[in-house]
Formats: structure tokens, sequence, C-alpha cells
């Protein structure tokens, strides 16, 4: 078996790099089709909203794998590649959602710790014609005008590399929408920060739904 069996590496390395506002990729059916039915079933049943940590849910089967590659040495080659920066020797943090919530999307750069940020959608449809659809913004103010809107369907990637105008965000959706996160990091302090901050998060959340 291929060392990376479920993400199309192809379609990866075909998805171009824009330039403006910031650097940024939009790629398509990055997840081979014949993987995606047992992907789909193996998506942890998550009843929690928001982002949880991969240690913080139970992993198994194809997605197992598909998180396997995504946090991989050969992975973050060919992506830092494809950015002409180094990856591999940057600590990930791999966050996955099931549920969002309408507060969730508001407009933001990404914190200083992250080096980039990569988004991989698992929906197999998405019917709403604006809500929950990741846009690339010229400030930190408004939703429109925009660069590009991803649409969170299945396969759909979308990477950047954080800086100070890296805006982005997506207009307020509750419901279910999968997308798995991998973040890279400026280093291991960085690292067990973002995990402690997320776990603080999710106990506030927990506390403030009952």
């Amino acid at each position: 078996m291929s060392p990376l069996s479920i993400l199309d590496v192809d379609a990866v390395r075909a998805a171009p790099v824009a330039q403006d506002p910031y650097r940024y990729c939009l790629g398509r059916q990055v997840l081979r089709p014949e993987a995606i039915p047992a992907l789909t079933r193996d998506f942890p049943a998550i009843a929690k909203p928001g982002y949880l940590t991969v240690d913080e849910v139970q992993l198994t089967g194809r997605f197992k794998d598909l998180i396997g590659e995504l946090e991989s040495d050969a992975f973050s080659r060919v992506l830092g590649e494809k950015f002409g920066t180094d990856l591999v020797s940057c600590p990930r943090l791999t966050t996955v959602m099931r549920r969002s919530r309408p507060k969730y999307g508001a407009i933001h750069t990404d914190g200083a710790a992250k080096v980039m940020t990569l988004l991989v959608y698992m929906n197999d449809a998405w019917d709403a014609p604006e809500a929950g659809r990741l846009r690339v913004l010229y400030d930190g103010e408004r939703y429109e005008p925009y660069a590009v809107e991803v649409p969170p369907t299945m396969g759909t990637m979308f990477a950047f590399l954080r800086a100070d105008n890296s805006w982005h965000g997506h207009r307020p959706f509750g419901g279910e929408r999968r997308v798995v996160q991998v973040a890279w990091v400026k280093d291991g302090a960085a690292l067990e920060r973002k995990r402690r901050r997320n776990r603080t998060a999710q106990v506030l959340k927990g506390i403030f739904r009952r």
C-alpha cells in the first residue's frame, strides 16, 4: 500500500497557490474516491460542537489512516514544497469538528504561533448558499468582497500560510459541518499551548451548555 493511499497527492500538487491577498491554495478531490465510503463510515461520532484534538476523539478504520497521512512527514514535505517552506520540522496539531454553532466563523487571521493551516472538508453535499462557506477576505471587518469562497464538500482542501493579513471566516452556520484541520506550529511550546487552550475551551463549552 502506498504511504499516502487516501490522499491524492497529484491533486494536492496540481492545486494552484494564489498570492493575493495572501498565500493560499484551494484543492478539489484530494481524497481518493474509493476511500470516501469508508471515511464517511469511520468519521468520529462527536456529540460536542467545535474542534477537538485527535487525542480527545476515538479514531478508527480509514479515518484513523487519513489522520496518519495528514500528520506524516511525507505529506508535510509535499505541502511544504508547494509553498516553499519547511513544514517537516514543524510540530503538528490536528483537530476534528463534526458540529458547528452559529457563533463560529468569526473573521480572524490565526495566531502568530501557526505557520500553516490546512482544512480538509468531508461533507457529502452543502446546500446552504452562503452559511458555513469559508471565505478568503481582505480585512478583518467584512465578509465581502472576498477573493475566493470554499465549498465545504467532500475532498475539498484549503491551505494557507499564516500572515498578519491572512483574514478568513464564514457566515454563521449551525449544524453538521465535518472538517479536519491540521496546524503546523513554530515549536513544541506553541503546540502545547494550543492543546491546553483547546482543552480549556471544551471544558467551558460543557459548563455553559448545562
